[in-house]
């Protein structure tokens, strides 16, 4: 049987993490919430957008990271247009 997404061995910690993150900011959050809806307008059903908004923040929070860089939420509205 293949697996889909991530390996045997991923985090659940973390993947529960990143999603209850964007839970919130879809709720809250300004520029977050705007990327979600962005998705939800697009006709893409509530959870795979929350899902979408999860890895989203999880490349950014990767990126802010490794490399160092600043959030722009400005990129990010860009994205969702």
């Amino acid at each position: 049987m293949a697996i889909r997404g991530l390996n045997k061995n991923h985090n659940h910690d973390l993947k529960n993490l990143f999603k209850g993150a964007a839970l919130r900011a879809a709720a809250v959050e300004k520029p977050f919430q705007e990327f979600y809806a962005a998705l939800v307008a697009k006709g893409i059903k509530p959870e795979m957008a929350r899902l979408t908004l999860a890895r989203k923040i999880a490349a950014i929070t990767l990126i802010v990271w490794k490399k160092g860089a600043r959030f722009d939420a400005e990129q990010l509205k860009q994205q969702a247009a």
